[in-house]
């Protein structure tokens, strides 16, 4: 999932916990005290499942909405939410099916049917928002609605279904409020989470209030929550520092970052996972600086990840070389193996070779929030010490302004983050490099989608390893996109909550009804 930062934490990795006091045990009148004030600096896109894919309105769904499938803190396999079974027919992959829990309703009373869980799904396809998860389901051909069934038919075995299913892309709304081929736009939300949408301003602020009427995996919501939303990385820790908020997550500046420590007073905080990552996309349309392929594996030969890792993120993030980030099964380092160190006389042999005269004009594109902009900076003045590159950065400040840019093709690369949407190698290929994926760069590669079918086609994932490698390798050659760092999922606290511990572990699913006063 695309990220303002952007949208897991692998199976097998452990949750880190630092800080100051003990998470303690809730008293029966802690609701007295009114609604948790929680900050970020992400960025909600749309209420609407089927336009946004980005971890900001993602992370307000999982509040809000229900689906079929949740996961569970620590769990690496999506259990029942909304549904009271789902499972595989057959032994191809091809067709999934779920029951409908019988006591699950939209907050306004009304029974979820079938027939609402099929309009969720047929919208999103009908919709095709360039800013919406179609690309997640790109191995969706269609859905049947019969009493409490709802099947989904497959084109191909796609062992990862299940755990789309369980994202917020997978979001069920209510048919009668929910257009079949628009975006709904009036503010309003009908969905069945654990809490109901009070009122919302978009960049501010969101009031939510506990659904009495939920049903599903997780324990009811006790405690209102004020989401407050900032402009940036600094507002959000000005924020904490005068006690405006009493949980901030995503995204603190790296210095503050940098500086947690068990010392601090009032401070209780978490790094969970290491899985977000972030990524030069390069446009490879015809006419841009960036289509041939030259350009882009120049690109990849003089970054210095190190350099950006250690003096503008401060050491909050680790040198990334492979789509897929160290700790996910499948992980590799083509982009290592291929260019281990910067390295100007590579990139100008490549680009003399392909006939590239004269330094490479660059429109680099950057969502200007929290350390993105130094970043871009920092990747201006390294591709131009090499004399090959003249950078001009692009800064767009709003988020919905920045997406539409770069789907227009605006830039000839724009940087961006990711969070995957579950703990699955394939969510950090598919929806990036993919058929029609969701970085909407114009790239192609048949190859690269002969390798993802056959990963997905394995029920037992740790098969898909070889595969992986391949793929992952395929990508480092055409090089449409260039990994830059991954970073841990930092939530902070004051002492006077808890329930924090359990807010985040990296999957871009919030738990706000974990949150209560001590």
């Amino acid at each position: 999932m695309r990220s303002v930062r952007w949208k897991i934490i692998a199976a097998g990795l452990v949750l880190g916990l630092a800080g100051v006091g003990a998470w303690q045990l809730l008293p029966e009148d802690a609701e007295s005290r009114g609604a948790i004030r929680v900050g970020t600096s992400d960025v909600v896109s749309s209420l609407d499942p089927a336009g946004a894919y980005d971890a900001g309105s993602w992370a307000l769904y999982s509040n809000i909405y229900q689906s079929l499938l949740t996961m569970k803190p620590g769990s690496d396999a999506p259990v029942p939410d909304a549904a009271a079974s789902c499972g595989f027919v057959g032994q191809k992959l091809t067709t999934y099916q779920c029951e409908l829990r019988p006591d699950v309703t939209f907050g306004g009373g009304r029974a979820i049917t079938a027939e609402d869980v099929k309009h969720s799904f047929d919208r999103i396809k009908a919709i095709n928002s360039e800013q919406g998860p179609a690309p997640l389901f790109n191995t969706l051909e269609s859905v049947g609605a019969e009493g409490r069934t709802v099947t989904f038919h497959l084109s191909a075995g796609d062992a990862t279904f299940p755990f789309k299913i369980a994202t917020g892309a997978a979001s069920i709304v209510d048919k009668d409020t929910y257009p079949a081929t628009s975006l709904r736009e009036d503010g309003r939300v009908d969905g069945s989470g654990p809490y109901t949408l009070a009122s919302y301003e978009a960049g501010a602020r969101a009031e939510l209030k506990p659904n009495v009427s939920y049903k599903g995996q997780g324990k009811p919501a006790r405690t209102a929550v004020t989401v407050r939303y900032f402009k940036g990385s600094e507002q959000l820790a000005q924020a904490w520092t005068t006690r405006q908020i009493e949980v901030a997550h995503r995204d603190m500046p790296p210095a503050v970052l940098a500086g947690l420590n068990p010392g601090l007073q009032d401070t209780r905080y978490q790094a969970s996972g290491g899985s977000e990552t972030r990524s030069i996309v390069f446009n490879v349309r015809p006419g841009s600086a960036a289509a041939p392929l030259a350009v882009r594996q120049a690109v990849a030969a003089v970054l210095d990840r190190a350099k950006l890792a250690g003096e503008v993120h401060r050491g909050t993030v680790t040198p990334l070389y492979s789509l897929v980030p160290a700790g996910i099964a499948g992980h590799s380092t083509p982009f290592f193996d291929t260019y281990p160190t910067p390295d100007g006389a590579t990139a100008k042999k490549l680009l003399k070779e392909a006939g590239t005269h004269g330094p490479v004009q660059l429109r680099l594109g950057v969502n200007v929030r929290g350390a993105n902009l130094p970043e871009a900076e920092e990747i201006k003045r390294q591709l131009e010490a090499t004399g090959l590159f003249q950078v001009t950065l692009k800064p767009v400040e709003a988020w919905k302004d920045f997406q539409k840019a770069y789907a227009a093709g605006e830039f000839d690369a724009y940087t961006i983050g990711w969070i995957a949407d579950f703990p699955d190698a394939d969510n950090f290929l598919a929806p990036l490099v993919g058929a029609d994926s969701s970085m909407n760069n114009g790239f192609s590669d048949k190859r690269v989608d002969e390798l993802i079918t056959r990963t997905q086609s394995h029920s037992e994932r740790s098969d898909a390893a070889a595969e992986f490698r391949d793929l992952q390798k395929a990508v480092a050659q055409q090089a449409p996109m260039v990994p830059i760092w991954q970073k841990k999922d930092y939530v902070m606290s004051r002492e006077a909550v808890t329930g924090a511990q359990n807010l985040s572990d990296g999957t871009g699913v919030w738990r706000l009804r974990e949150l209560n006063w001590i």
